[in-house]
């Protein structure tokens, strides 16, 4: 079996440790680097190229926002599952807007990270219950009383899951034996159609329909 490779971000040395004594249990995850802050982060992360890097939000350097960023720009294929003691709904969006496929609060329990952990790996994304609520509490609709999926033909429906669970256009395009530019025409559509305006609401319309909780695939 395939280990998935993860990097840990944290400032906190006892933290870093604890959480990489915590993945390190698990049989298929395998822990390939550490780092205490963010201009760390970036460089090791596009040395190693891990599948998913756990990243702190309050880090120095370079807070967890534009590493996140900076990682995702270099290397598109590393997951970033945020983990903070943040429950706001802008810090959300901010992490989710720069790129992160995740995101888990400190509180939650140690077992909440591991399944996190596993369902990017399958799924893409994943949100902690406690922030999906009050992200799904934000959602507006962009045409009151009118079934928002009625305005989406199938295609731009099935793109815009997928870029929901994290996929990238070339992702998509295979799955859906479609061009890169057909992909990118849809999700264009489908975003004018709904008035979203970022990754941050096709997140929140997901959590909303209901399909991060539903089998992994466009």
């Amino acid at each position: 079996m395939k280990k998935l490779r993860i990097f840990i971000t944290e400032d906190q040395t006892i933290l870093r440790e604890s959480l990489r004594a915590l993945i390190a249990h698990e049989r298929d995850f395998e822990v390939v680097g550490l780092a205490g802050d963010g201009e760390e982060a970036v460089k090791k992360v596009r040395r190693l190229r891990p599948d998913i890097v756990v990243m702190d939000i309050s880090i120095p350097r370079m807070d967890g926002a534009h590493a996140t960023l900076a990682i995702k720009q270099t290397c598109p294929d590393t997951k970033v599952l945020v983990l903070s003691v943040h429950e706001s709904k802008s810090r959300v969006r901010q992490l989710l807007q720069a790129g992160a496929s995740g995101y888990v609060v400190k509180r939650s329990a140690a077992e909440e990270l591991i399944h996190a952990l596993r369902a990017i790996a399958v799924k893409g994304v994943y949100l902690d219950p406690i922030v999906a609520a009050k992200l799904a509490g934000g959602v507006v609709t962009a045409a009151k009383g009118i079934d928002r999926h009625e305005k989406l033909s199938q295609r731009e429906t099935e793109v815009l899951r997928a870029i929901a669970l994290g996929y990238v256009n070339k992702e998509i395009a295979a799955q859906l034996n479609l061009s890169t530019k057909t992909v990118e025409t849809f999700k264009r559509r489908s975003m004018q159609k709904l008035g979203f305006n970022s990754r941050v609401d096709i997140v929140r319309y997901a959590v909303e329909s209901g399909w991060l909780t539903q089998a992994a695939g466009p």
